[in-house]
């Protein structure tokens, strides 16, 4: 019996090893890590929602006992996508509205809303994403053949970027618009006595706000359904910019149920109320909600020119487009932000813009500091103000995509020159050594492989121009892939939580079809995402 208790022991202690101590365990991968050293591996193991070990899969079977494990084909694994620039609720009410991105002329947009009419016969009709630069006569649309269409039932259709919309005359009599009437930081086009139905940022703001809410439904559906389409490109975190305060108790219940799983930083919109909210209540900070930020608009769209530029547009004497508020008001906003340690982002697309809030940030900012202050877009800045970036570790959070959409058009809202030095993501990067990549959606679209292929090959989907757009300004695709993981992470202050594949931080990664690292440029706009994962759970696969 004696001689027993060694062969008993080891059974015992054999037992003991197969116990689970790993809820995954993938191998058989090109692991990107993304960590400090840009490091790869074949295989890393999860364990309650993060990352417990990464390294080789003989090693970690060996230490590892998983119960999943995940064979992925020799196939390329990156961190979760983060898109550091986006609208995901708006992109979402936009699939609840009329789809108009894409539309070829204005009686194309007028075809596509007759017909949603005929299906959706109540209330508002809605639409977002008419751009009247890619029609043939690029020009604004007039409302005359929107009012035969719909003389009583109120319409507005909101223009590609936000920053411009056209209302039918039941719409602007709901809001009581009249002819010859101005509004500070919008336009409210007139012609010959007459409005046209045009309405330019701040103005688009008197017409939406006669628009009733949308239902909890509403609501719900549009934050799942855009939600889903994110999961099925690789998004697992999104800056959603300019919310009301109203919207976080909404998003962490449905994070709190299980049915939002994305992963959110938002940024609360520039109304007192919101301030109030956060200024009495403090950053708000769960594992998949982080509220410590504010967004405020500097300006408007180049595409509607909006934009506010040192000198005149090259394509319109005697405009500069406008700043949306008082400098005075943002001097104030910027001193209440910092007095109460939030991060302030500001949207900021022409040169006058850029400097206003850049010379007011350096005010506050008073040289380096960790606040990671953000401009938004940041696409034409004049040259002497880039230091301000480097001078005062003010990030430029870009859109790669917004260069390739717009470079057939901006040169002659601004002519070679400040276009040249326009959409400059290379030399901003070189400023602090970091830059955080978005695509603006539903501006742009949601897919994080177009701003990977945009920011590395400046070219748009048909391949033009054959040798790039500005490519001094391209960036690496190592320097891509940080600005869409590791970097944006850090724009969040979530660095030591997400951005990379390192011991500890939440398992967020996708399985791409190529290795983008590796593909040929041309190749990149269409690989696709295999399977995205957050904290280790599946959260989509590719039918």
């Amino acid at each position: 019996m004696k001689k027993l208790w060694p062969v008993l022991f080891l059974l015992v202690a054999a037992c003991k090893q197969k116990e689970y101590n790993a809820d995954l365990l993938v191998k058989n991968a090109v692991v990107y890590t993304v960590d400090s050293t840009f490091t790869t591996a074949d295989a890393f193991v999860v364990s309650n929602g993060k990352i417990l070990a990464v390294g080789k899969a003989d090693t970690l079977e060996q230490k590892y006992l998983a119960r999943e494990v995940v064979d992925a084909g020799g196939k390329a694994i990156y961190p979760g996508f983060i898109d550091a620039h986006a609208h995901f609720y708006e992109y979402g009410l936009g699939l609840q509205e009329v789809k108009l991105t894409g539309s070829k002329s204005w009686a194309a947009v007028l075809d596509t809303v007759n017909s949603y009419s005929r299906h959706h016969t109540e209330g508002w009709i809605i639409g977002n994403g008419w751009d009247q630069n890619i029609w043939a006569n690029k020009q604004f649309p007039n409302k005359a053949k929107l009012d035969s269409l719909f003389p009583v039932r109120p319409v507005i259709l909101s223009r590609i970027d936000g920053h411009a919309a056209i209302a039918n005359q039941a719409a602007l009599n709901i809001a009581g618009i009249k002819p010859g009437q101005t509004i500070t930081g919008g336009k409210i086009e007139t012609v010959n006595g007459k409005l046209t139905g045009i309405l330019i940022d701040n103005a688009v703001g008197i017409v939406t706000r006669k628009i009733p809410s949308p239902t909890e439904l509403v609501t719900q559906n549009a934050l799942l359904d855009a939600q889903r389409n994110c999961f099925a490109v690789g998004l697992t975190t999104v800056d959603d910019c300019g919310l009301p305060y109203t919207m976080v108790s909404t998003i962490a219940a449905l994070q709190h149920k299980g049915d939002l799983k994305m992963r959110m930083y938002v940024m609360l919109a520039d109304q007192e109320e919101n301030y109030d909210y956060l200024f009495k209540r403090g950053a708000y900070k769960t594992p998949g909600l982080n509220v410590r930020a504010f967004k405020v608009y500097a300006d408007g769209a180049l595409g509607s020119r909006g934009a506010c530029l040192l000198k005149p547009y090259s394509d319109q004497k005697n405009w500069n487009g406008f700043l949306l508020s008082s400098q005075k008001h943002f001097e104030e906003v910027a001193a209440k932000i910092a007095a109460k340690g939030f991060q302030m982002c500001t949207h900021a697309i022409g040169d006058s813009a850029n400097r206003v809030i850049l010379k007011i940030y350096a005010d506050v900012l008073k040289g380096k500091n960790n606040k990671r202050w953000r401009i938004e877009h940041a696409q034409i800045v004049s040259p002497e103000d880039i230091k301000y970036f480097g001078n005062d570790n003010i990030i430029p959070s870009v859109q790669p995509t917004h260069a390739t959409s717009d470079m057939v058009w901006a040169a002659k809202r601004l002519g070679a020159a400040r276009l040249k030095t326009g959409y400059a993501y290379k030399q901003l990067m070189k400023q602090n050594g970091w830059i955080p990549l978005g695509t603006d959606f539903p501006v742009e679209n949601i897919n994080p492989m177009y701003t990977f292929y945009a920011a590395t090959e400046r070219k748009d989907l048909k391949g033009f121009p054959a040798r790039g757009f500005q490519m001094e300004n391209a960036l690496s695709r190592t320097e891509a892939l940080k600005g869409m993981t590791t970097w944006a992470a850090k724009a969040n202050f979530e660095e030591k939580e997400k951005g990379s594949i390192e011991v500890g931080k939440y398992a967020d990664f996708v399985i791409l079809d190529k290795d983008i690292m590796k593909v040929k440029g041309s190749e990149l706009p269409n690989v696709k995402v295999i399977k995205t994962y957050i904290n280790g759970v599946k959260v989509y696969e590719k039918k």
